[in-house]
């Protein structure tokens, strides 16, 4: 293949490094006009009155927006549970409410930024505040504060599994494994914090130029706020900078679209522009999942998992998001990439005061897998087995059941990317003992990197050690939600094709997913890279494509450009059609829900497969872990640009480290403690690992175009567990909470030197 295999540039490159690509943030009209968004600062409250006022006659200003200049004041990707702007005047029910501290009270359009700043210092909001409920323990109390006054408590979803005997499991096993996980929220970081412009187009459409995941589903919801119909709504994207699920839902489009629309009903027809600072951003938009679970594991002494039981809680925070689909996620991740013939799982996500919480990469994935890896590796240890032996047994193969008692789909590799990961790690297999780990590694002095001399520790010795973990992740959306996603190939041209237009919907949010597309087209037309146009990210000239979210953007995309762009050949050379235009909808195998009481279902379309070895390195003077080296082996199916899979790859590991060890996300009754990019600490290049290999296999998914599965998430979702295991190497500690900051490591260390 000439198209597909190849690590082309991407089609943004030059204008991203040149500076010719426009952020939203960088956007410029004439006669714009700025906003300001006036967030409500407290966890929970009622809002009494709001006054402003003081704020209108200010200089500069040029409007004032509340609840009541809402026509239908309410949002939400699957629940509309949320009020756009929060305060009294409105019809929904409840929107007078703030739930947590980025909930939106008032928006000031003023001639400059400053101005509307300074506007906002000048409504008077009088608030009666209420109980906080500021964890999911909290929120499962009997007589817990509801968070949503008409809900019957703080429960938003509940999911089981039910499979086989678990009484029956535990009793077949010889070791059993009881332990309780903790993970903490995550702030995505994007390079980009939001940001937009929208006006009113000649054409009476309000158009907002933002940056998201998804253009039609911004656009529904957009319109259901102004009570529009969705052709009276444009939204097209500009250069985005990073997502990892945090753009999937709302943060400044329907507020731009609202004020736009209501200035252009004043006649007032100038463009409104916002821009969030990082402290806005922290607060203002969701956050990866905290989770606590508590699992029991049963084993036979062969190494045969009998039983796998376990309770997990999602904090899905103040609003839904897609906190549902998440939980499913996690749901059939908690038991891990393993056929276990006796599984009880009872999850749940729970509303809190707490920022909300929605897409993260991995969506759910993370918090499953490191509950099910964690458990692995202790259980192999109490067997004095090895993990990749232990794993071996168990693993889910072709023609498995997966704990919903629905077939793998076809196409699983999960034994050979475990198999490739071991001996790549150094481990050996014979008949007689199975897989053998390699020597653990040995204790080195310190070696500071340059320009860390001054904040690395002078310990006479570092402890080393190294983990291994593997994952599977779902591609594609899941549990029944519809998939589908269009795409339109235009050949122009005389004797030959001399012109492609692709029409295509999907966000480029960094991961290079329009050069992917480019690909697809070029490989199918079998056609020069350089003669492909793209048309993207806009609903005014391309049809639904779904989120680029779910690891699923080139599974889908690529169905959908590829089947476009054969029919359009072919009306070429049968009916030489002139141009010829071809449109395609790819809907690919339906997926069906949890049964509510057993959790039967087939949940998902496909499924792409990973496993990590990571080492690592920890200070005990001061509880600092260092992540010196990781190998991954990813079965991608079909590397349609290798090199942004090597990307992908190492983008997840430095993201996932981050979680693991550093980020350490703080709220305390509600209010977010770490607001700033200053007290909360993220990778930077001189904290990833001095060698990521990146083995990439290529068996082909049969449902996949040219055979490629999504794989943007999967290199995050085992990190974390192997982490912890390297570290259980290195000093003899098991840790259940993460971030392993060093305060906590150094803490556990001193407790086991006192033993």
């Amino acid at each position: 293949m000439r198209a597909i295999g190849s690590s082309i540039p991407r089609v943004d490159a030059w204008k991203k490094v040149t500076g010719e690509a426009l952020y939203p943030g960088d956007i410029e009209m004439p006669g714009m006009l700025h906003m300001k968004v006036l967030f409500a600062h407290r966890p929970h409250a009622r809002i009494v009155h709001i006054d402003t006022s003081k704020a209108e006659a200010a200089d500069g200003v040029v409007a004032v927006f509340t609840a009541k200049d809402v026509p239908v004041n309410e949002y939400g990707l699957l629940i509309r549970d949320q009020p756009v702007l929060c305060g009294p005047g409105s019809d929904k029910e409840g929107a007078d409410i703030v739930r947590f501290v980025g909930d939106q009270v008032a928006l000031v359009v003023a001639e400059t930024a400053e101005q509307a700043q300074a506007a906002l210092d000048l409504i008077d909001v009088t608030y009666e505040d209420l109980p906080v409920v500021s964890s999911v323990e909290e929120a499962l109390a009997p007589d817990a504060p509801r968070v949503h006054a008409h809900r019957e408590n703080n429960v938003l979803q509940a999911y089981r599994i039910r499979r086989g005997d678990i009484e029956e499991g535990f009793a077949q096993a010889d070791v059993i494994v009881e332990e309780t996980f903790r993970t903490g929220f995550q702030e995505h970081a994007y390079l980009q914090p939001e940001a937009g412009v929208a006006y009113v187009d000649e054409e009476g459409r309000v158009v907002v130029i933002t940056a998201g995941q998804w253009t039609h589903e911004d656009r529904e919801q957009i319109a259901h706020a102004l009570g529009l119909p969705e052709d009276r709504v444009v939204v097209r994207y500009a250069a985005i900078g990073g997502a990892f699920g945090g753009r999937e839902d709302m943060s400044v489009q329907i507020i731009l679209a609202l004020a736009a629309w209501h200035l252009h009903k004043r006649g007032i027809d100038r463009p409104v522009k916002i821009v969030w600072t990082r402290e806005e951003s922290i607060i203002g938009h969701h956050k990866r999942h905290a989770m606590v679970a508590r699992a029991r594991w049963g084993a036979r002494r062969d190494g045969t998992l009998v039983a796998v039981q376990v309770d997990l809680t999602l904090d899905a925070g103040a609003y839904a998001y897609t906190s549902t689909k998440v939980l499913g996620n996690a749901t059939l991740a908690c038991v891990g990439p393993y056929e276990v013939p006796n599984v009880w799982v009872d999850t749940r996500a729970v509303y809190t005061n707490n920022l909300p919480s929605g897409a993260f990469r991995g969506f759910g994935g993370p918090q499953g897998h490191f509950v099910a890896e964690n458990m692995m590796n202790r259980l192999a240890e109490a067997l004095n087995m090895d993990p990749v032996e232990l794993r071996m047994r168990n693993v889910l193969r072709e023609g498995s059941l997966l704990p919903t008692q629905a077939p793998v789909p076809p196409g699983c590799t999960m034994p050979q990317v475990l198999e490739r990961l071991a001996l790549e790690a150094g481990w050996t297999w014979d008949a007689e003992r199975g897989w053998q780990a390699p020597p653990p590694p040995e204790p080195t002095p310190p070696a500071p990197r340059p320009g860390l001399a001054a904040l690395e520790a002078t310990s006479p010795r570092r402890l080393r050690g190294r983990g291994l973990a593997i994952a599977y992740k779902n591609v594609g959306f899941s549990y029944g939600f519809v998939d589908e996603c269009h795409a339109t190939v235009e050949l122009h041209g005389g004797a030959e094709i001399e012109r492609v237009v692709v029409r295509h919907a999907g966000a480029d949010v960094g991961q290079g997913a329009h050069t992917v597309m480019a690909q697809f087209a070029a490989e199918a037309l079998d056609v020069p890279l350089e003669r492909i146009t793209l048309i993207v990210s806009h609903t005014a000239e391309t049809d639904n494509s779904g989120s680029s979210s779910a690891s699923r953007m080139t599974f889908m995309a690529g169905n959908a450009i590829k089947r476009a762009a054969e029919e359009a050949l072919r009306l070429w050379r049968e009916e030489e059609a002139r141009p010829a235009v071809a449109h395609y909808r790819y809907i690919p195998r339906p997926t069906t829900p949890y049964d509510p009481e057993t959790g039967r279902a087939d949940p998902n379309i496909t499924y792409g497969y990973v496993g990590q070895v990571a080492e690592v390195e920890v200070d005990p003077e001061t509880g600092h872990v260092y992540l010196t080296r990781v190998i991954t082996v990813d079965d991608v199916g079909r590397a349609v640009n290798p090199q942004q899979v090597e990307g992908q790859i190492e983008g997840a590991i430095a993201q996932a480290f981050g979680w693991t060890v550093m980020e350490d996300f703080q709220v305390e009754g509600g209010r977010v403690l770490t607001d700033r990019l200053s007290t909360y600490l993220i990778p930077t290049v001189q904290d990833v690992p001095e060698e990521m290999r990146s083995i990439i296999m290529e068996f082909p998914d049969p449902q996949g175009p040219y055979g490629a599965r999504g794989m943007g998430e999967m290199p995050f979702i085992p990190l974390p567990p192997a982490i912890i295991a390297a570290v259980r190497q290195a000093t003899g500690v098991w840790f259940n909470e993460i971030p392993l900051t060093p305060e906590r490591v150094w803490r556990a260390l001193q407790e086991k030197g006192t033993e």
